[in-house]
């Protein structure tokens, strides 16, 4: 099963102040993963400040996938996950995971270790909304975890976490991430 591509449509302003339509139609940057088989990285749109720069700047999504959004900014983007079974069944998974997260520009964001209950676990010091699309989707947290289905949305608050697909069907997020800083007591937490 794929899923229909992502329209996007861009505003910006035209040489008198007018409003204008500058990009109509497929995104600029959609990436087949190459660690993990299936998964598909649609980047939608980051900032790069706080508050953003409100312009007619270049497309921001060129160039390599973060994760985390941006220092003080923000990213948008739809990811296409593919059964867990499809990527975890045969061995590897350790390594298939350092290297996902080396694609996103950030290996040390895995916190994955022999005792985590699930290869995916990570954590990044942000807000993230996420929401299910279409498909199933398991939130797993160091302590527990919820089944999510389409209209679901998960508020991420910098905790430990993974996704886990072990519905057999791809499944489709949104995530809208918001660079952020830990609470002091919370950053203590989690030093010790």
């Amino acid at each position: 099963m794929s899923f229909p591509a992502i329209h996007r449509v861009v505003t910006g302003h035209a040489a008198d102040g007018r409003a204008v339509i500058v990009s109509n139609g497929p995104l600029s940057t959609v990436r087949d993963l190459v660690s993990v088989n299936g998964m598909i990285v649609h980047e939608v749109w980051q900032t790069e400040s706080s508050p953003p720069v409100v312009g007619n700047g270049e497309d921001p999504t060129r160039g390599p996938l973060r994760h985390p959004a941006p220092k003080h900014g923000t990213l948008i983007r739809f990811l296409d996950f593919p059964p867990d079974e499809a990527y975890l069944s045969d061995g590897g998974a350790a390594a298939r995971m350092k290297h996902l997260f080396e694609e996103f520009s950030n290996p040390e964001g895995l916190t994955t270790r022999d005792d985590s209950p699930h290869p995916m676990m990570h954590r990044t010091e942000a807000i993230d909304y996420g929401v299910v699309i279409e498909g199933e989707m398991t939130l797993i947290v160091d302590a527990g975890e919820v089944q999510l289905r389409p209209g679901s949305v998960v508020i991420q608050r910098g905790t430990n976490h993974a996704w886990a697909n072990r519905s057999g069907k791809p499944c489709r997020m949104l995530y809208i991430q918001i660079d952020g800083q830990y609470d002091p007591a919370i950053a203590a937490l989690l030093q010790a």
